[in-house]
C-alpha cells in the first residue's frame, strides 16, 4: 500500500479501521474528523483534515489545527475539495470511509464526485456491506467466489460481457432508466467483464451464499 491515501469523508461511521501503517498520508473532511474524534482513532496520524469548519467547537480540536487546511469553496463538497488536495499532493491511490450511510444525498454526490476523479485516481470506496469503485473497459478480479456482484450503469453501459458470474451478460447493454445489473453473486473464484463505452461501477459485498 505504499503511497496510498487513506480518506475519512462524512457518511456513516466505520466500525473498524484498517491500520493507519499501511498507508503513507492519511487523511478526513472537517465533519469526519467528529466520528474519529469519537470512537479513538489516533488523530495524531492525521496528514490534514480539510472543510470549511462551520462545525467545529470545543478546545481539543485547537491541537490538531496546525493540520487544518480551510477549503470554503461552496461550488464544492468537501470531498471534492479533500480529493483536489490529495491530487496536489502527487497520490494516485485512495481507499475512502464513510462514503455511504446516513443521507443518501450525500453517498450519491460522492458517487459523482468520484466519476469526475475516475481518470485521475484509483479510488475505491469501503463500507460494512462492500467496496465499490468505477472499473476500466477491460477488467478482471479474483478471490470473489460467492460474493456478490453489482455492475451499476452511470449512466449507461454498451456491449457488457462477463464471465464469472451466475447470470452473464453477452454484449447486453446497461442503463440506470431501464436494466442494470444488480444482485448478481460470483460462482467462479475469477470474474472478468468488459464493455465497449459509458462508464460502470461494481459493487463486491460479502459472501452471498
Amino acid at each position: 500500500m505504499k503511497d496510498k491515501v487513506l480518506l475519512f469523508i462524512n457518511g456513516e461511521a466505520p466500525k473498524s479501521f484498517p491500520n493507519p501503517e499501511n498507508y503513507s498520508l492519511i487523511a478526513c473532511t472537517d465533519g469526519a474528523f467528529h466520528y474519529l474524534k469519537r470512537l479513538g482513532f489516533p488523530l495524531d496520524t492525521l496528514d490534514f483534515i480539510s472543510g470549511d469548519f462551520d462545525s467545529h467547537s470545543g478546545m481539543d480540536e485547537n491541537i490538531y489545527q496546525e493540520k487544518f487546511i480551510h477549503t470554503p469553496d461552496q461550488d464544492k463538497t468537501d470531498f471534492h475539495k479533500a480529493l483536489d488536495i490529495i491530487v496536489e499532493k502527487g497520490c494516485k491511490a485512495v481507499d475512502v470511509l464513510g462514503g455511504s450511510g446516513g443521507e443518501q444525498d450525500h453517498f450519491l454526490g460522492n458517487l459523482t464526485v468520484a466519476y469526475a476523479f475516475k481518470d485521475k485516481m484509483d479510488l475505491k470506496f469501503y463500507d460494512e456491506f462492500s467496496e465499490y469503485y468505477f472499473i476500466p473497459k477491460n477488467f478482471i478480479i479474483q478471490g470473489v467466489q460467492d460474493k456478490m456482484i453489482s455492475l451499476y450503469p452511470f449512466p449507461a453501459v454498451e456491449n457488457v460481457t462477463t464471465k464469472g458470474l451466475n447470470w452473464p451478460l453477452h454484449n447486453g447493454s446497461l442503463s440506470i432508466t431501464s436494466r442494470i445489473g444488480t444482485r448478481n453473486f460470483a460462482i467462479e473464484d475469477e470474474v472478468s467483464i468488459s464493455y465497449e463505452k459509458g462508464d460502470l461501477l461494481i459493487f463486491i459485498g460479502k459472501n452471498y451464499l
